[in-house]
């Protein structure tokens, strides 16, 4: 007979064992939880109807274990975003992967922003208006570069200056690309020849988003920041995937690839890199004028971004691009033998370029940011037989100390800008030699946030600069904020602006060698005065609709504006201080709808007067458009994992540079549109399939004209007669006296193109 212990230890044993069986005979389900190609960490996890639980951890990596085979719903919750819910079937010994996607609310856009005030503060709590874009809003129309992005945001309008070099700049709310600073991190990295090829080959993947500013910035970021400013900010490397190609290739033969990665090197250093490559080397000519409609181009640019921990999280971080471009366009027959000649005509780009920036918190108690930046700028290019060599160097160092003091909100900074210009023409010659443009620029400037009452602030700012050429500078600034109620928010901004100008860094239309360029002695810096006044209302319905309208307001006086006069003289571009004075005037408003159903609706349209007075006699400005529309229409077919995006905008006429009273083709281009429908499939693992339409209606700015290139086939004016006065004359070969010109552009030159891509996230 077995001993009573020896039962009872018999009988442990069984039910250890019968336990372990039941155990074993559990599931698990583990995966990562992510938003817009970023980790989202401590999300709460649970199955409904069951006690089991966990939340996602540092790097959005989440695990549930022991759970009995059967049928649930597993949510995900968390501040900010949609809840998730999604049915589940788990069998025994079942490990499911499941990677959870959350979609961030409508009140996620009142996240922090930097650009209106130099410092970290929440949207809706900023004085100065500012808008944002977010990756995914890239996503919808895919680009290779930011410039061709910029498109489908309201009142922002991306302009081709050339028809065969197909280089550009970022007008806003009518004001020419000069007008506009762009920055990388806050850096002011992108200017002068850089605006064109700065915003090109960032990776997409690597952009945390975009911030756009329509008015006065002159006060904290100085000469440029007159019409507005856009900021391109960058994920840190916690923020960003493990690794994400994404691919894609046009109808067009372009190919355009996105890599990005992050690592880790000892324990407080985290590094972030970016490759993009983009190459289109198909000479097209739908228009039948024997030039390129397209540039064709090799791009490749690397970036990367280091952060370093440090003690109390203060600030350390350091980034580096370097940017290779070659590009050309031009007559068929042209190969890089011809580059330079008077044989067959092209215009060739080389472009070298790097950056690094900056970010070092200082080890005080007081919150003191240092930040620095420098970028190396080469171009060697020719345009037919002219030659344009370039250097430009900029360095940038910035000291801002922010002080909070019972209801004051202060900003000290000083600032040191270096700018250094050479070329090989006029622009730096001077009694037969050569000097390089040089110039130190110091800095100071304070700013002051006011809080009035609970609904109520003031932010008052001033900024001091010092040009050896010009002298003192001082630019004002003003901004009045009142939330009268949660969802509603008034706002009032006034500044003044000035602008030094070098002509030949800025307008490339003076480089085309189609026209002589006539530069008037002494040019002035441009003055302005800028107000905006933005009214901002959310709407939350009953069933789960969100509307948000954002509407604005805006007025820009300048004195001794300088504007290229194309008309004068047909063989000329002359640039002058306007005797008289510039206005732009407008309205401009974005209404943003979010369904519970999984629509989404984006659209915006500016009303915009701008026009030049001189000698009493009013004139539209060139190339600026009356009004304009965008608009972004999304819905999500959640059962079979499937999004479409409908894409597009809508310009009105603009007064075009014609040659003559004889030339033929269009004063004022018409109202044109370009449209643009992609498909993106998410029901593979790490992996989006996107593809879709662009230019839907096949427009090009050919589409009513005779020809859009002056004289192509004569691009050396070798067949044009001129008489005494230096006027062209109208003979049998030449009916509309006109000479070559490529500056007729208002829009693309690519007509419609199918596009497919992969886009793969590895978190």
């Amino acid at each position: 007979m077995a001993h009573p212990y020896t039962k009872v230890r018999l009988l442990f044993f069984i039910c250890l064992f019968s336990l372990f069986g039941v155990n074993s005979q559990n599931a698990e389900v583990l995966g990562s939880v992510n938003a817009e190609d970023s980790v989202v960490p401590y999300v709460n996890i649970l199955l409904k109807g069951t006690q089991l639980g966990t939340a996602s951890d540092e790097a959005g990596i989440y695990k549930l274990s022991n759970i009995p085979p059967g049928n649930y719903k597993i949510t995900a919750t968390v501040l900010g975003y949609y809840p998730y819910t999604k049915s589940i079937s788990l069998t025994a010994n079942q490990q499911l992967r499941l990677d959870i996607e959350l979609k961030i609310l409508p009140e996620q856009l009142d996240e922090t922003v930097v650009t209106g005030t130099l410092k970290p503060v929440n949207r809706l709590e900023s004085p100065v208006p500012v808008e944002v874009y977010s990756p995914t809003f890239l996503k919808k129309n895919p680009t290779s570069n930011i410039f061709e992005a910029l498109q489908n945001v309201n009142g922002v309008r991306p302009q081709i200056n050339c028809n065969v070099c197909n280089t550009g700049d970022i007008h806003i709310n009518g004001l020419e690309g000069p007008y506009t600073l762009v920055l990388i991190d806050g850096m002011p990295i992108v200017s002068g020849l850089g605006t064109v090829y700065g915003l090109s080959g960032i990776p997409n993947s690597l952009i945390k988003h975009i911030e756009i500013v329509k008015g006065p910035a002159s006060s904290l970021y100085g000469s440029e920041a007159v019409g507005g400013l856009i900021n391109i900010i960058t994920k840190f490397p916690i923020e960003a995937p493990d690794f994400v190609v994404d691919a894609f290739a046009t109808g067009w033969g372009e190919y355009n690839l996105d890599i990005g990665t992050k690592f880790q090197i000892g324990k407080s250093t985290d590094v972030l890199l970016g490759i993009n490559y983009f190459n289109y080397d198909t000479p097209i000519d739908n228009n039948e004028d024997n030039f390129t409609d397209v540039t064709l181009q090799d791009r490749i640019s690397l970036f990367q971004k280091w952060n370093f921990k440090r003690s109390n999280s203060r600030i350390f971080s350091l980034a580096g691009r370097f940017f290779y471009e070659d590009r050309w366009g031009g007559e068929l027959q042209w190969t890089p033998q011809y580059r330079g000649g008077n044989e067959i005509y092209g215009e060739s780009i080389y472009t070298r370029r790097w950056e690094v920036l900056g970010k070092y918190q200082l080890p005080l108690k007081e919150k003191m940011l240092f930040t620095f930046s420098y970028n190396d700028h080469n171009q060697n290019s020719v345009y037919g037989d002219i030659s344009y060599l370039a250097d430009q160097r900029i360095g940038f160092a910035q000291l801002v100390w922010d002080k909070p003091l019972a209801s004051h909100d202060l900003l000290f900074g000083t600032a040191l800008r270096y700018n250094y210009y050479d070329d090989n023409t006029t622009a730096t010659s001077f009694l037969g030699n050569n000097k390089a443009d040089e110039v130190v620029i110091p800095s100071l400037f304070v700013q002051d946030e006011i809080r009035l009452a609970k609904k109520h602030s003031l932010l008052l700012g001033m900024r001091y600069d010092y040009d050896s050429r010009h002298g003192n500078i001082y630019t004002p600034r003003m901004a009045y904020k009142w939330k009268f109620t949660d969802h509603d928010i008034l706002r009032l901004n006034a500044g003044t602006g000035f602008r030094v100008v070098n002509l030949f860094t800025e307008e490339h239309a003076a480089l085309t060698g189609a026209r002589d360029v006539v530069i008037a002695e002494a040019l002035k810096p441009e003055r302005s005065v800028n107000v905006n006044v933005n009214y901002m209302k959310k709407i939350y319905a009953d069933n789960g609709t969100f509307i948000n309208l954002d509407a604005s307001a805006f007025y820009t006086h300048f004195n001794n504006i300088i504007i290229p006069d194309y008309d004068s003289d047909p063989n000329q571009i002359l640039y002058d201080n306007l005797n008289g004075v510039a206005v732009s005037q407008g309205l401009s408003a974005n209404l943003d709808f979010v369904f519970p159903n999984g629509l989404k609706l984006l659209v915006g349209a500016t009303f915009q007067d701008v026009s030049n007075t001189e000698e009493g006699i009013r004139s539209k400005q060139i190339l600026t458009e009356s009004f304009s529309a965008t608009w972004n229409l999304s819905y999500d077919f959640r059962s079979i994992d499937l999004s479409v995006d409908y894409t597009g905008n809508l310009y009105g006429p603009m007064r075009l540079p014609l040659l003559g009273e004889l030339d033929p083709r269009q004063e004022y281009s018409p109202t044109w549109s370009i449209q643009n429908i992609q498909f993106t499939y998410k029901g593979l693992e790490n992996f989006e399939v996107y593809g879709g339409v662009k230019n839907l209606l096949n427009w090009t700015p050919n589409n009513g004209n005779p020809f859009i290139i002056a004289r192509s086939d004569d691009p050396f004016d070798q067949n044009v007669q001129f008489n005494s006065s230096g006027d062209v004359v109208a003979t049998a070969d030449n009916p509309y006296a006109l000479t070559f010109d490529p500056s007729y552009v208002y829009g693309p030159n690519q007509g419609i193109r199918g596009f497919f891509g992969l886009r793969y996230v590895l978190n």
